[in-house]
């Protein structure tokens, strides 16, 4: 018989069998919790996303360097730092390049990386890849063993980063999600301006409140857009940590062309989809729905999304109403759908439930740290040069001390032990002199060590600022906030809608259980069956000189026009767009456009897109219906003459309008009450007529008209000069121009107040209305202006009022912002002043107030 082996040569520790498991188990849940699945509340990564992008920041795949293959990537992640299966590191780099997957992608790439309709990447071997600039700007510009701290790989034969020196919450700007043992983390994505804006005054107010916090930061954004139903959710995930949040994606009904072309069928367009939802499988889902009866009202479906977005048509039966069909499209398939939110972090090595506010102040504090030691190093890397520079200049000056000791030295130890000795240089200073070639003798080397010595001092007086005082360093993380808002902060993607009525969502059992006439009663008895209300809130409306619109919130637009109001001096600026007109106003109120085609369109200021301060807005005239840009010749910036807000004015209130042929018309401004979204004729012009000018007035103001000859007409506004017309009315004739003569103005003005005239030179004038004097419509009017050129001539004319500004438009693509405090009034007969100069054959071409 064999001899038994002793397996057991030391000592034996007894250990009952469940203990050994409990333990054996905790260890194994926490390596998987804090070294695979939970992401890291200072960088926001996995481990296995911090390999792939430190592995990627050695290979040195910066912005600026060409793509490498993903391959090449995945093995030195492999080989280097994260021994597990290839295809799970290929999947991890593949969802930090996808679009529509990370709200900022940390990679980019180059070939087929997948899609939306869950359709596979190509094979590492085909796909290329390289950082992204926010990705190596944000995590690797500052990466080092002077910020944070590096551990051994797994075979010690690498080091690693433990986190990397992010300079933005990436756990937000991206969100995570992940399964670990007996824990999950779900976050969703957000925006950077937002998020940014709330660090901010985070800084500023440590004791901020969750719900101040909230109203910097309202709600995730993500990457494929889409509207979020209902608040209540995101409350109790930035406060609690975890919540459920209602998110729908964007449809609406449009009339398609049938097949034939012939005619045209009702149809629901769904252009964005909830987060995370599978097109191909929600387009399946409904055909599944159909064919079972479960879904009225639908005949096609067809998706005809491409490169430039998603498309998915919904062709509705003749006798469906679509707002049914939406509403059941919501409650029974992923069209609407609830984000449960878990703000599931690890934080000093362990795993917590964070709210939105706890998040930032783990960012922050971790930023704070990294500031300082990246602070500290170049401080000693600074002091340790300016001490050699320090000491190369001593030498200089004792040049002929230092030449004799060198020369009567035996070898080069002993003349530096005698330099120490007798000129009190340090160690490190006299290996310096020992090592300073002879071209360092030359006055242009020593007033470049000067030079250095100089800077280098600012340099360290700068750092110890930093370091010795922490309002500058929270300072410094301000402007390193604003500036990486300022590169790569864009607009909010995903809507916020609050309904008044509760929006549910029921789950997939119950709703499949229900037959389609119970839905429908269940939908005819909540507000789902019609559109949305938005919010009633207070909100500004800013429209560009290029026909541009958006909207900003009323604490921007006050830091704004506290500016604008304190400007006292004459401004000129090269620019191609500005803003001209801001209405304060509510989210629930109407815009009138006023077209050059004789039509008003109204606009809804709830559809306008909020805008930050680096974006310039929306087109006025892509947010219009269609026709109103149908068959126009001329530029669709200059399509829009005229906008207002139409609750901003009473009932007497009357919209004068003049053509380019002279036909002045006086119409009440309730005719524009009831407008649809088809417009509405306001003045009827002839073939080879359009209209110029739109103005608005108030009881007892007078009209004012200008023409290019410098002629001046002011008549009253009432029934005998001006009676009030209909909307198919052309109008009467203004004024009588004459040759080569136009109109450029027409304003309304109060009896006590001011007129501006600019002419083409660049002349500025300002007169009372008290000198013009008052006439009939139809006469020539007055001359108001001797021109100083006779190749001048008047280009516009604007109220004059006080504490604002005027903007003047050159040919030069110049503004010139000049505040009308700075006009004087002059008499009659006067040319006016030249405030500002002109460049060589320059002109000013209009006149903005």
């Amino acid at each position: 018989m064999a001899k038994q082996l002793n397996l057991f040569s030391g000592k034996v520790i007894t250990t009952s069998l469940h203990t050994e498991m409990q333990q054996s188990y905790l260890e194994y849940a926490m390596s998987v919790i804090v070294g695979r699945a939970l992401p890291d509340v200072r960088d926001g990564l996995k481990p296995v996303h911090r390999r792939i992008m430190y592995a990627m920041h050695e290979l040195g795949l910066t912005p600026d360097r060409p793509y490498r293959k993903c391959a090449r990537v995945v093995g030195d992640v492999l080989g280097k730092y994260h021994p597990h299966g290839d295809q799970s590191v290929y999947d991890a780099l593949v969802r930090l390049v996808q679009e529509f997957s990370s709200r900022y992608p940390l990679l980019a790439g180059h070939g087929n990386f997948g899609s939306v309709d869950n359709d596979p990447p190509a094979a590492m071997r085909y796909t290329e890849t390289r950082l992204a600039s926010i990705g190596y700007e944000g995590l690797l510009s500052q990466v080092g063993e002077a910020t944070v701290n590096f551990i051994s790989n797994f075979d010690n034969s690498q080091q690693e980063p433990t986190v990397l020196p992010a300079q933005l919450p990436f756990l937000l700007l991206n969100g995570s999600s992940g399964i670990a043992v007996g824990m999950a983390t779900n976050i969703p994505p957000h925006n950077l301006g937002e998020v940014v804006d709330g660090l901010i005054a985070l800084i500023d107010h440590p004791e901020l409140s969750d719900q101040q916090l909230m109203e910097l930061i309202p709600a995730p954004d993500f990457p494929t857009g889409g509207e979020i139903v209902s608040t209540e959710g995101i409350a109790e995930a930035y406060t609690q940590g975890k919540g459920s949040i209602v998110v729908r994606g964007i449809a609406k009904v449009e009339e398609v062309p049938t097949a034939q072309k012939r005619r045209t069928k009702t149809a629901i367009v769904v252009t964005e989809l909830p987060f995370q939802v599978n097109k191909a499988s929600w387009i399946e889902k409904i055909a599944g729905l159909v064919n079972a009866g479960k879904l009225d009202g639908i005949s096609d479906i067809r998706d005809e999304s491409d490169r430039e977005g998603i498309r998915v048509v919904i062709e509705l039966k003749r006798e469906a109403t679509p707002e049914v069909v939406l509403h059941h499209l919501y409650q029974q398939t992923e069209l609407m759908t609830k984000f449960g939110a878990i703000f599931l972090a690890i934080v000093n090595g362990q795993p917590r439930q964070l709210s939105l506010k706890q998040i930032l102040q783990e960012f922050l504090t971790f930023r704070e740290q990294t500031l300082t030691r990246q602070y500290r190093h170049e401080l000693e890397v600074a002091e340790r040069r300016c001490h050699l520079v320090e000491g190369l200049l001593i030498a200089l000056e004792n040049l002929d001390n230092v030449i004799e000791i060198l020369r009567n030295a035996p070898d080069g130890s002993t003349a530096k032990l005698t330099l120490e000795d007798q000129l009190g240089f340090s160690d490190d200073q006299s290996d310096a002199i020992l090592s300073m070639p002879m071209r360092r003798l030359t006055g242009l080397e020593r007033q470049k060590l000067q030079d250095e010595f100089t800077q280098l001092t600012t340099q360290i007086q700068q750092l110890q600022r930093l370091l010795n005082e922490r309002p500058e360093l929270l300072k410094s993380l301000k402007k390193e906030l604003r500036s990486l808002k300022r590169k790569y902060g864009d607009e909010r993607r995903t809507r916020i809608i609050s309904p008044k009525g509760q929006v549910t969502l029921e789950s997939e059992d119950k709703t499949s259980k229900k037959s389609p006439e119970k839905v429908l009663e269940l939908s005819a008895s909540a507000d789902l069956l019609q559109p949305l209300p938005p919010i009633d809130e207070e909100t500004v409306v800013e429209v560009t000189h290029r026909g541009y619109i958006r909207r900003v919130s009323p604490k921007t637009n006050d830091s704004k026009r506290n500016q604008s109001e304190t400007a006292t001096a004459i401004n000129i600026e090269e620019t191609d767009d500005f803003t001209t007109q801001t209405y304060n106003t509510r989210t629930r109120q109407n815009l009138v456009m006023i077209m050059r085609t004789g039509k008003a369109y109204p606009l809804s200021v709830a559809d306008i897109p909020m805008g930050s301060n680096r974006s310039k807005g929306k087109p006025i005239i892509t947010l219009l219906s269609p026709s109103a840009s149908k068959d126009i010749s001329v530029n669709l910036q200059d399509l829009i003459i005229a906008q207002f807000l139409l609750s901003a004015f009473p009932d007497k209130t009357d919209l004068i309008t003049l053509t380019q042929q002279g036909k002045i018309k006086r119409l009440p401004l309730t005719e524009l009450a009831e407008l649809t979204n088809r417009g509405s004729t306001i003045v009827k012009l002839k073939e080879d007529d359009e209209l110029c000018f739109a103005t608005l007035s108030k009881p007892d103001e007078k009209v004012v008209l200008a023409t290019s000859g410098g002629r001046i007409l002011r008549f009253d506004i009432n029934d005998e000069q001006l009676p009030p017309m209909g909307k198919v009315a052309q109008g009467s004739q203004a004024t009588r121009l004459r040759q080569k003569e136009h109109l450029v103005g027409c304003v309304t003005l109060s009896p006590k107040g001011s007129l501006l005239l600019v002419t083409e030179q660049g002349y500025i004038k300002r007169i009372s209305m008290e000198h013009i004097r008052s006439s009939n419509r139809g006469g020539i009017g007055i001359s108001m202006l001797n021109f100083k050129s006779p190749n001048d001539s008047l280009v516009g004319i604007a109220p004059a009022k006080p504490h604002k500004q005027v903007h003047l438009l050159t040919s030069e693509n110049r503004i010139v912002h000049i505040p009308t405090d700075e006009i004087h009034l002059s008499p009659k007969d006067s040319t006016g002043d030249r405030l500002f100069k002109l460049k060589p054959d320059e002109k000013i071409t209009s006149i903005k107030p």
